[in-house]
């Protein structure tokens, strides 16, 4: 099947009460694991790449392997642009068959984050893409973006209300607590500002940072209005610690895809798992 925007699934998963788990990528292996994962759990997902992934493995790569993934997958699939900060690159990502895009605009005053999202949306919209924006910032560092804890933002719930009325975005991330990268402790989430933001705002809450959230902490972020759920570091971990062990037990091992066979299998076990969390297996 087709790609499909990242609207539809966010739509479903309203209706349904549940999440749906939006993992990044950087090379075929780990578009392989999130989509095997999926198949398994027979979930729909979302399949993301940030800007440094795009000029990793490169615009065209990406959107080809999630184009072949999709077109022999059974579930519905979506490509989002994660943190895009580069208004050509969205753009770009807009032309070149994304299915959805991210505008992030969180580090500007909120006037000029709803301008240029604005820009964004005239342009998604026209080409059938989806939008997703970000008001607040989170702490720890995502590829290039960089916020220190003390610079950290929660999300006001008012802002968040007049931003969607004044962009009509298709879905919001907020900032409740969660942070990118790995957590020294586990993170706690201001839940009072969530319910607030939710009882304001009709689209569906992203919640970005959501490697090392305790389940039970994902499981109420669910029961109160979020519907998509980034992981990204958990992947990363899950494929480069069974890398390492692997190359540590077979160290005169030439041939790579004996290496990387077995973190692509630990990868889609990691994602299953989030999957059952998120409550979307069942529902492709």
């Amino acid at each position: 099947m087709a790609l499909v925007t990242v609207k539809t699934l966010l739509d479903a998963a309203d209706k349904g009460g549940y999440a749906v788990g939006a993992f990044n990528c950087n090379n075929m292996e780990i578009v392989q694991a999130i989509v095997e994962a999926a198949e398994k759990e027979k979930a729909p997902v979302i399949i993301q790449a940030s800007q440094g992934a795009i000029k990793y493995a490169g615009l065209d790569y990406i959107v080809a392997l999630c184009n072949i993934a999709s077109k022999h997958a059974s579930i519905p699939i979506a490509l989002h642009l994660d943190h895009g900060t580069d208004m050509v690159q969205v753009i770009q990502c807009i032309a070149g068959g994304f299915t959805s895009v991210m505008y992030d605009g969180s580090a500007m005053p909120i006037e000029d984050n709803i301008a240029f999202t604005n820009k964004v949306i005239e342009i998604a919209r026209a080409a059938g893409v989806s939008t997703e924006a970000e008001l607040g910032k989170l702490g720890g560092i995502e590829e290039h973006v960089n916020v220190s804890e003390k610079d950290a933002m929660m999300t006001d719930p008012q802002e968040a209300k007049r931003f969607v009325e004044e962009t009509g975005v298709d879905s919001l991330a907020v900032a409740i607590g969660t942070a990118h990268g790995q957590y020294k402790l586990p993170p706690k989430l201001d839940f009072p500002r969530l319910e607030k933001i939710k009882s304001l705002v009709p689209v569906p809450i992203v919640l970005h940072g959501s490697s090392g959230v305790p389940s039970e902490d994902l499981r109420t972020a669910i029961s109160l209005g979020v519907r998509k759920i980034n992981i990204d570091t958990n992947i990363r971990e899950a494929f480069c610690d069974t890398l390492r062990d692997e190359i540590a037990k077979q160290p005169g091992e030439i041939d790579p895809r004996k290496l990387l066979a077995p973190a692509k299998a630990a990868m889609v076990e990691v994602i299953r798992e989030k999957i059952q969390i998120f409550g979307s297996s069942g529902k492709a």
